[in-house]
Parts: C-alpha cells; sequence; structure tokens
C-alpha cells in the first residue's frame, strides 16, 4: 500500500489535489468519502474535523485545504519540480495565497450575491471586487507569461490554474483572452488529463 490516502470526492475541491498528486506522480491510494454522514463519520472527522474533503495523509503527516495540499507535495516530492527553490519564492508564495484569499473569496462572495460598490465595504472584503481580481490576473497572464511564474509550470498554476478553468467553465469570473488561453494549456497537460479521468470515473451515474 502507497504511504499516501488521498480522501476526496469526485464532485468537490478534491479534484484539484487530485490534479497535483498527478502531477507529482508518487503512487496514492485514493478513499473516497461520501457528504453527508460520510464526511461527519468520527473516524473522518478525527483527520479533518471541517468535515469536508479532500484530506491528504501522508505517513504520520495530516494535511487539509487544497492550498496546504498542494504546498506539501511540491515540497515532499521536490524532485517534480513543482516549487522554485527558497530563494525565489515571492512570486510563488504571492499567487498561492492570492487564490487562497482574494480569489476564492471574490468568487464565491458573488455566486452568493454578496457584493458591495461602497469602496469602504469593498475594502473591508480584502479583495475589492470580482472585476478587480479578475483583472488582476489577465494582467498578470497577458504580460507574456505562459504561467503564473513565467515559463516555469509550477503548483500555483494546479491550484489557482484550477479556479480560473472552473470558474471560466461555469460562468463565475469574467472571461478573457489571455485566462481562456491559459486554462487551455492547463487543461491539456497529461497530469491534468489523468486526474479528470479518474475523478469523472467516480461520479455516481444518473439512474
Amino acid at each position: 500500500m502507497s504511504d499516501l490516502i488521498f480522501y476526496t470526492n469526485p464532485m468537490s475541491r478534491g479534484r484539484i489535489a487530485r490534479w497535483m498528486l498527478e502531477e507529482v506522480g508518487a503512487p496514492y491510494e485514493t478513499k473516497v468519502v461520501g457528504y453527508g454522514p460520510g464526511m461527519n463519520d468520527p473516524d473522518y472527522r478525527a483527520l479533518n474535523p471541517m468535515a469536508k474533503v479532500p484530506t491528504l495523509v501522508h505517513g504520520d503527516t495530516v494535511v487539509t485545504e487544497v492550498a496546504a495540499i498542494c504546498c506539501y507535495l511540491a515540497d515532499a516530492f521536490a524532485e517534480a519540480g513543482l516549487a522554485p527553490d527558497t530563494a525565489h519564492r515571492g512570486a510563488y508564495y504571492r499567487w498561492m495565497f492570492f487564490g487562497a484569499g482574494p480569489l476564492e473569496q471574490a468568487v464565491v462572495n458573488a455566486s452568493f450575491g454578496w457584493t458591495t460598490e461602497d469602496p469602504r465595504e469593498q475594502g473591508r472584503t480584502g479583495y475589492g471586487s470580482l472585476d478587480r481580481v479578475t483583472q488582476t490576473l489577465d494582467g498578470h497572464l497577458s504580460d507574456g507569461r505562459s504561467f503564473f511564474l513565467g515559463d516555469t509550470f509550477s503548483a500555483v498554476d494546479v491550484y489557482v490554474g484550477s479556479q480560473i478553468a472552473w470558474g471560466l467553465q461555469f460562468n463565475s469570473i469574467p472571461q478573457t483572452d489571455s485566462l481562456a488561453a491559459y486554462a487551455a494549456r492547463l487543461m491539456a497537460r497529461p497530469a491534468a488529463l489523468r486526474a479528470r479521468e479518474k475523478d469523472d470515473a467516480l461520479v455516481p451515474k444518473e439512474g
């Protein structure tokens, strides 16, 4: 058995972590956790008290939160080259936390209709507005960069790129030419294709 155990649900943010696992190329065991009783099972809650997925167990180490899982795997399997060396991690951390903070908050809030035009209230949100977030991403990726760190694919592209691709697919972020081209590059990666195939196979069939 692998010493990497991946708790997930194919209809969750676990798809991002799955892609990261496929990128690092290490063997892992998948355990599907159902919504409701499955995620509230005491044994699972002992691993993830938030009763959600994904959760990664690597030996004695338990990692939750998708951004943390991506960063952990990039470090634990450094040979995959998905994180820059520590002397060049400024942009890496900037965009990883941008995805975990402003991007996710802006998209979720907008989907629930929680928006404001008041500049003071926008300041309190930490991201301003979804348009501001999108313009920031578009400006960075339309400046001759193939990926967030330039010409080098990294864990940032797995995490933030997944959110961009998902947002474009379901119209939860505004479409731009540069974001669409970026998402297309990512979704064509062999590891991304493998991850989608594995998760799609686990989605319950209707009827």
